[in-house]
């Protein structure tokens, strides 16, 4: 395995990796590995088109500029 050493870490920011690891019943070290892990390993964020048609089945049937009026009326 790899050797990862991080210098310099701001006292208040130890404390609170210190804390947070105290709470989940692990290492600094474990807990250091843990965040790293749960950012490297998020997906990456969808395109605005990959979304094309989700909620499709919810707004059937529905004219959205009937919608938008009526809304907007509720609004008075």
């Amino acid at each position: 395995m790899a050797t990862l050493n991080i210098k310099n870490i701001p006292d208040a920011l130890y404390k609170a990796l210190q804390s947070r690891a105290r709470k989940r019943r692990r290492s600094v070290t474990q807990e250091a590995i843990q965040i790293i892990a749960d950012a490297v390993e998020q997906s990456e964020p969808l395109s605005i088109m990959e979304l094309e048609g989700l909620g499709k089945d919810v707004w059937a049937g529905i004219d959205p500029a009937s919608y938008v009026d009526q809304e907007r009326q509720s609004w008075d």
